[in-house]
């Protein structure tokens, strides 16, 4: 090495050094205090190790004219955002599948506020993604926007920075991932309402607006923890996924993001013949239908979004032989199954994310239709539900409907992409049934004067018994096959290597040797 380069190598590593945690001891210590991880504890936490390309490290915060350059080295290093490429989960899928970009705010650095190179970085970030098609793992902690870069003098307002669209163009061409700790506040909040999959500790408020806005604006002085915390934030479906703290974010983002990067080699699962005795006999009790995709999916490859939300219609991923497949199903144990307003319009959402990135789909169906009442027009039930007739009808994936138990009317219909001939193939367990409306309805508006004309109550009941058994045995699942409306009745310990050998009709096979689902195997 020539010696006129050392004394650049040597400054050149001394400004490096200034912007890790070991030299931002009392930042790192603070952020320990509280209970929390700093900006680069979670990178390295989230990222393949050795693997992760930074962009913009030697930034600072746009206020040179104001502050001494060397201290803003440090105090303000990488201006708040630490951006660039890595692998994720490259041991499962291999590092070509594992390419992504990744955007850490940095609350150690002025809150994590954006700032002039701040923005510069994130729009960066964001064109790379576009361009090479890289998912993206966004840490959204931070205060929004700040107010104290005097370095920039071309702008009034600052509202002409391009970060909000460029982040929200990147909408049904890379998944993008949103995790966040502590305070998430106006800008930082956008960003993480844009993405498509949310996740959020326990220790995470999440709004608009912060403290000093909300009193900027008149509306008087708020307490940060009053601000969008958790529960609320979960309840309204503004986060997908709960984690416990930051580790247990970061992993969830790893899982999450691993079913769009592709198959994996090793799987297990659970024997299938339980699910023979999933469904009750009885036909008004419920059960829990997530044993059934728990037993049904590879073991521990079910990852559930916006459990507390739209609670009828679950929505989630899962694995079947490796093969990354989206899941939607009834809750029976929630409104009856029935498909009300929120659940639509979430298992909507969900649905057409998964088509722009390529995932199957799988429908665990169980409903007796679309909520009805006063109430539910008051949801907008109308425009809501009828999103998922709309959502199904541009599905280019293909779906494969599996009739737990109840399928009737519209609810049934929309639950499998709008028609029981939209999926690659439809079939039930032998516990099905089927019917333009539920079948208890069903009796009392068709037999209505047949009813009627019954005075003596027990007779009456008696005359409604008979007609609803009449119409079960009408409308069971092996009638419904006979008459084509549906494809097959199927054992439910069948039910994998049925979905299986559907899937791999349509062009979507697992990465296993041999016939899919031809039995059970176990990876390695």
């Amino acid at each position: 090495m020539k010696e006129s380069l050392r004394p650049e190598l040597q400054a050149l590593r001394e400004r490096l050094r200034r912007t890790g945690d070991d030299y931002r001891n009392e930042a790192r210590e603070r952020r320990h205090a509280a209970g929390y991880r700093t900006a680069r504890e979670n990178l390295d936490d989230l990222v393949d190790a050795g693997s992760f390309q930074e962009y913009g490290q030697l930034a600072v915060a746009a206020q040179r004219t104001r502050r001494d350059y060397v201290e803003l080295q440090s105090s303000t290093a990488g201006d708040g955002i630490i951006t660039g490429t890595a692998t994720i989960n490259a041991d499962q899928v291999g590092a070509q599948a594992a390419r992504a970009a990744v955007v850490v705010n940095d609350y150690a650095v002025l809150a994590g506020t954006q700032g002039f190179f701040h923005h510069r970085k994130l729009d960066r970030m964001c064109e790379l993604a576009e361009q090479h098609a890289l998912p993206v793992i966004m840490f959204t902690e931070g205060g929004g926007g700040r107010p104290g870069d005097t370095d920039v003098l071309t702008h009034i307002a600052g509202l002409h920075i391009e970060s909000f669209s460029t982040w929200a163009r990147l909408a049904g061409k890379v998944p993008r991932i949103a995790v966040n700790n502590g305070y998430c506040f106006a800008g930082n909040a956008a960003l993480f309402g844009c993405a498509d999959f949310t996740i959020a500790t326990q220790t995470s408020w999440i709004g608009m607006a912060g403290p000093a806005m909300i009193e900027g604006g008149g509306l008087g002085k708020v307490a940060a923890t009053d601000i969008g915390p958790l529960e609320e934030q979960l309840k309204n479906g503004v986060v997908d996924i709960a984690a416990d703290d930051e580790a247990h974010a970061t992993a969830l983002a790893q899982q999450l993001l691993a079913y769009f990067q592709g198959p994996v080699q090793a799987w297990s699962c659970a024997g299938q013949e339980p699910l023979r005795d999933a469904v009750p006999e009885d036909r008004r009790w419920a059960y829990p239908v997530r044993k059934v995709i728990e037993t049904l999916a590879d073991t521990g490859s079910f990852l559930e979004l916006r459990r507390v939300y739209g609670r009828s219609i679950i929505t989630g991923f899962i694995r079947l032989e490796g093969l990354p497949v989206a899941l939607i199903a009834n809750d029976c144990q929630q409104l009856g199954g029935a498909v009300d307003a929120e659940s639509a319009e979430k298992a909507a959402r969900f649905l057409g994310l998964c088509d722009a990135f390529g995932l199957p789909v799988l429908s665990l169906t169980d409903t007796p239709g679309f909520m009805v009442g006063p109430a539910s027009e008051r949801q907008a039930a109308v425009r809501r539900m009828s999103s998922l007739f709309i959502t199904g009808a541009s599905l280019q994936v293909p779906v494969v409907a599996i009739f737990l138990r109840k399928g009737y009317g519209l609810g049934a219909m929309a639950m499998t992409g709008g028609s029981f001939v939209a999926p690659v193939y439809a079939a039930a367990w032998p516990t099905g049934e089927f019917g333009g409306m539920g079948l208890e309805g069903a009796v009392r508006l068709g037999f209505r004067k047949e009813l009627e004309a019954v005075d003596d109550p027990a007779e009456r009941e008696r005359l409604f018994d008979q007609l609803l058994a009449q119409m079960y045995e009408a409308g069971k699942a092996s009638e419904a096959a006979s008459f084509l409306e549906i494809d097959a009745v199927i054992d439910p310990a069948e039910t994998r290597a049925t979905v299986l050998r559907a899937l791999c009709a349509a062009g979507v096979c697992p990465p296993s040797a041999g016939p899919p689902g031809a039995s059970p195997r176990h990876g390695a």
